[in-house]
């Protein structure tokens, strides 16, 4: 599947990671930044070893740890520990992705300050570990004021290289629904269309804190080419709309209204659908 759009990010990144500098990408969810950071590692030749940020993550999930059940039979030997993925990627010199790196604890984030800054870090009993040439992080957060995040510390930004991601432009989206559906006829464009322009509007719109990506435009076109032809017309097309987009935006209003979430989300987009008639006309 080929990369759209983000030719001057992926130059930025690949002419990062190629001075041994580590990445930290930083755009709203769906805007491609995983994609992004696979596409430029693919592009230098380097094997990925991927972890997704979790709150519940640990030290020893990230570096490795000792399996108890060889210790007892070996002893705290190197036979006996399990690899993490800092491990894996510092022995291998490869990229260590961390997506939504900060959804990590931070414990967990500091211990990759000696891996990023001095290519090394300390394993109990089996010594310290030296990176081999190669190894390199790239990592994904999204918004800072994103709620279940925690602030990377001063200490972890000050190794690493920002680089904003945002959303692409209409045409370039309209083109990601067209690889991500694989229609090959052109009896859905004016769906697709439909289904981008809706989607970018939750993104500015006042009563929405967070619009949706991209995927939703996906997620409507699929939807409405399984559909039949007596049943693809508007009234279908927003029916779909509210089911796809209940779950990927989030209201200002949101638990503290009196009103319940279905007529909240009527009334959205119903909004939506006036100001997307004014813009067409």
């Amino acid at each position: 599947m080929k990369l759209i759009g983000r030719s001057q990010e992926f130059d930025l990144i690949e002419t990062m990671l190629k001075s041994k500098q580590h990445v930290l990408l930083e755009g709203p969810v769906g805007a491609g930044k995983t994609t992004l950071a696979l596409e430029v590692a693919r592009k230098i030749s380097k094997h990925v070893i991927r972890v997704d940020g979790d709150g519940r993550f640990t030290e020893q999930k990230l570096v490795g740890s000792f399996d108890p059940k060889i210790v007892l039979q070996k002893g705290f030997k190197k036979q006996a520990f399990l690899p993490g993925p800092l491990y894996q990627a510092m022995s291998e010199g490869s990229v260590l992705l961390i997506n939504e790196l900060n959804r990590m604890p931070e414990m967990v984030q500091n211990v990759l300050l000696p891996a990023l800054d001095e290519r090394k870090i300390q394993i109990p009993i089996l010594g310290e570990l030296l990176a081999k040439d190669g190894f390199c992080m790239i990592a994904t957060q999204n918004p800072r004021e994103f709620v279940a995040t925690s602030p990377l510390s001063e200490a972890l930004l000050d190794r690493l290289e920002w680089v904003s991601i945002s959303y692409l432009s209409r045409d370039e989206e309209i083109e990601i629904v067209h690889q991500n559906t694989h229609l090959k006829s052109s009896k859905m464009d004016s769906w697709i269309g439909k289904a981008v322009d809706l989607t970018r509007a939750t993104r500015q719109f006042p009563k929405i804190k967070r619009g949706a990506s991209i995927r939703a435009a996906v997620s409507v076109i699929q939807i409405l080419e399984k559909a039949k032809p007596a049943e693809l017309n508007e009234d279908y097309f927003w029916q779909i709309a509210k089911s796809v987009f209940a779950n990927r935006i989030e209201l200002q209003v949101g638990k503290f209204s009196s009103q319940s979430y279905s007529v909240l989300l009527d009334e959205i987009l119903s909004d939506l659908k006036t100001e997307l008639k004014k813009k067409s006309i």
